[in-house]
């Protein structure tokens, strides 16, 4: 890896991409002293208002880890592409002698002993771990909010949500008070806060990110990924998040190439299905399907084609089956719910979906298994015409950072808390690849996203779609209007 990049400048520094201050840290031609300053100063000055980062750790020992990385660097030691930079971990995951707090009053104060593994995947690489960042409570709802640190706010407007779970790390990224950051994406945590912030978020395949938990067989919703600023920076901390690991015997065997092996795919005569709002069964606020295919159009005009497409599928079946596999995970907290201290503080969501979980009858369970193989048998079928799905982020821009979820869209009820997410489910129930790329902003400067979903283990294809993508479309380039900033 090489660059010509000088980054002498150190207010200059978070400017740059994070291959491209990697690049400049192994060249030497910018210390990770320079780097950790630049980034703490950018942290200090607009944290109070966005609260993206949580337990940040003390600027001194921070400097010290940055001087140990520049120390390692003139032994000739480099670790990886993440050496020195910067890194705050979504607060749901542990970090060695950090507080994983879970954005739950439950867990404030719990020192992690160990690293999960995607975290020491990414501290082999050389990562710096500055912190948290914010979450949901425990995860749950696409609206980073909590009653340990309060609510992340969005990136473009102050005002509005961050989306979530993965709010806090979203938003860090797009106003540059992290080089790169990493979440988790169970009902689109990491699509959805991507979409509102306007960066690149990545669900891999079920698998291709390995996690070790209490249950490795039937828990098969959720997974860790990355999110970039652009699409080079997601492939890297994706390949080194990724991989093989005995101890979890669903992950992935196949291995994905090295980042500098991706190349822009080539858009001519690629078949992509438009899903759209499932021709209307799911509500979608007005304006948000017109971006989208404003965005397809820059895709036809470089060659691809794009049809209008419905899986043969019941959808309201889809949605009672995802209903009773998420009520089955979410007996991992009844422990939880059953200790009246603790009960109490968990929030009405949670106890909701908990209490729904110990109601689930056996054979609802099994319908919900088996109406979740026959969608990924309908939609499997689908690629073997398409290359990729795509329909929007989201059905709705984002709202008030006052509003927890919204209770409506289009004139439409929203029935639970998490209906409004429904578009992203059926990539999470088929354990696909998709990336959420940005498809523009509304005329109140809101931002949207465009989600591309691929076949069963093609995370190569869709991020080297997402390339070309970013290529042909100047959305990324629009960033947050931030007070103070040049």
């Amino acid at each position: 890896m090489s660059s010509s990049v000088a980054l002498s400048d150190a207010t200059h520094i978070t400017d740059f991409s994070a291959t491209a201050l990697s690049a400049a840290i192994h060249d030497r031609t910018v210390s990770c002293t320079e780097v950790m300053q630049a980034y703490l100063e950018r942290i200090h000055r607009l944290n109070p208002t966005y609260n993206a980062i949580v337990s940040l750790r003390d600027d001194d020992r921070l400097l010290e880890l940055a001087n140990e990385a520049d120390a390692a660097l003139a032994r000739g030691e480099y670790r990886g592409w993440m050496h020195g930079l910067p890194h705050a971990v979504k607060d749901l995951a542990d970090v060695k002698e950090l507080p994983t707090s879970r954005g739950s009053p439950i867990y404030v104060g719990q020192i992690a002993a160990t690293d999960s593994l995607h975290v020491a995947r990414m501290r082999a690489a050389g990562a710096i771990f500055i912190g948290k960042t914010n979450t949901s409570e425990l995860g749950v709802g696409s609206q980073t909010y909590n009653s340990v640190f309060g609510a992340t706010r969005n990136a473009y407007d102050a005002t509005l949500t961050a989306g979530g779970s993965t709010g806090g790390g979203a938003v860090a990224l797009a106003t540059q008070m992290l080089p790169a950051a990493d979440g988790t994406d169970y009902m689109g945590s990491l699509r959805n806060p991507a979409a509102y912030n306007n960066i690149v978020g990545f669900r891999p395949s079920q698998g291709r990110v390995p996690s070790l938990s209490d249950d490795l067989y039937y828990q098969q919703l959720s997974t860790d990924g990355p999110l970039g600023r652009n699409v080079e920076d997601t492939i890297r901390l994706l390949v080194t998040q990724s991989g093989y690991d005995a101890r979890v015997p669903l992950s992935a065997r196949d291995r994905l190439p090295s980042p500098d092996e991706f190349t822009a795919a080539n858009l001519n005569e690629l078949l992509i299905g438009w899903l759209g709002d499932y021709d209307s069964y799911l509500a979608t606020e007005p304006g948000i399907l017109e971006l989208c295919e404003q965005s397809l159009k820059s895709l036809v005009d470089d060659g691809a084609i794009v049809e209008s497409v419905r899986p043969p599928f019941d959808m309201s079946a889809l949605w009672d089956a995802w209903l009773a596999l998420r009520h089955f995970s979410s007996l991992r907290y009844r422990g939880l719910y059953e200790d009246a201290t603790t009960r109490i503080k968990l929030k009405p969501e949670i106890v909701w979906e908990i209490e729904g979980g110990l109601d689930l009858e056996v054979p609802r369970l099994a319908v919900a298994a088996s109406v979740r193989t026959d969608w990924f048998h309908a939609v499997h079928a689908l690629f073997d015409r398409y290359a990729l799905l795509a329909l929007p982020s989201a059905q709705t821009f984002a709202f008030d950072i006052e509003t927890h979820w919204p209770a409506e869209i289009a004139g439409q009820r929203m029935d639970t808390y998490h209906r409004w997410m429904e578009v992203v489910i059926g990539a999470t129930m088929a354990g696909l690849p998709v990336v959420s790329l940005p498809a523009g902003f509304d005329a109140r400067g809101r931002a949207m996203g465009i989600q591309f979903i691929g076949p069963p283990g093609a995370d190569c294809a869709v991020l080297e779609f997402a390339s070309r993508y970013a290529q042909i479309t100047d959305h990324l380039e629009r960033r947050p209007d931030i007070a103070g900033d040049r």
